[in-house]
């Protein structure tokens, strides 16, 4: 599994040399944060910030290779917060598969590991079974579907605020083409130029991963149509 810039995940530190974090990360590899991407402003004491062995939930900057460059200080407290609960999924669909695959269990983890994550891979795996199937068979699959489809998935709130202000006469008209962009989100009109959209799921990566491809469109048509827009 590679990462990406910009990817948020779960790492343990592994040792601190001089202002230097090293921490592991979840494919194995090393990751180094440097001391201004441990915390903003002075720091007197990186053990305050972080300690051998304790997990952390860092934010790619850099990746390429072998060399894998980190900031802890970018984390926001929503990212942090989707990465905990994504580890703790983590750990409960690691134990399905141990249940049903028992002495298999360890080499289907660590082929599934290699790919992705066990928690994106058996979230895909509701979509499609096919790449399950693969590495762990057809009829184990049909058990550990079974048993993840009948999980209770902890609901998520994912919410936009825009802005929108535009001087073309016809801005009423465009205000409403823009928004017929969005399916899927509850729409509410805030006051004037200003509404919100929002959506509850379950899939709180694969939702937000659809909702940037969504705002991208809306900044696109608004830069065509001379909008001004801002999404927070």
């Amino acid at each position: 599994m590679e990462y990406e810039q910009g990817d948020t995940i779960l790492c343990t530190v592994d040792r601190i040399m001089g202002t230097t974090v090293f921490v592991t990360l979840p494919n194995k590899k090393e990751g180094t944060i440097i001391l201004s991407e441990i915390a903003p402003g002075r720091i007197r004491n990186l053990r305050d910030y972080v300690v051998p062995k304790k997990s952390i939930v860092c934010k790619v900057l850099r990746a390429f290779g072998d060399n894998v460059h980190l900031s802890l200080r970018r984390v926001t407290l929503k990212e942090k917060k989707e990465v905990l609960e994504e580890a703790k999924q983590e750990k409960s669909y690691e134990a399905i598969l141990k249940t049903i695959l028992k002495e298999n269990a360890k080499e289907v983890i660590e082929k599934i590991k290699s790919i992705n994550s066990v928690y994106n891979f058996l979230q895909e795996a509701k979509e499609n079974t096919k790449e399950l199937e693969k590495v762990a068979g057809k009829e184990p699959t049909k058990k550990i579907m079974d048993i993840v489809n009948q999980q209770k998935q902890k609901k998520f709130i994912l919410k936009k605020e825009i802005n929108v202000t535009t001087e073309n006469p016809k801005g009423l008209e465009l205000i409403k083409e823009l928004f017929s962009k969005i399916k899927g989100y509850e729409l509410k009109y805030i006051s004037a130029g200003k509404y919100s959209i929002k959506k509850e799921t379950e899939d709180l990566k694969k939702a937000d991963n659809e909702i940037k491809s969504i705002l991208e469109d809306l900044e696109y048509f608004a830069k065509e149509n001379s909008m001004e827009i801002s999404i927070k």
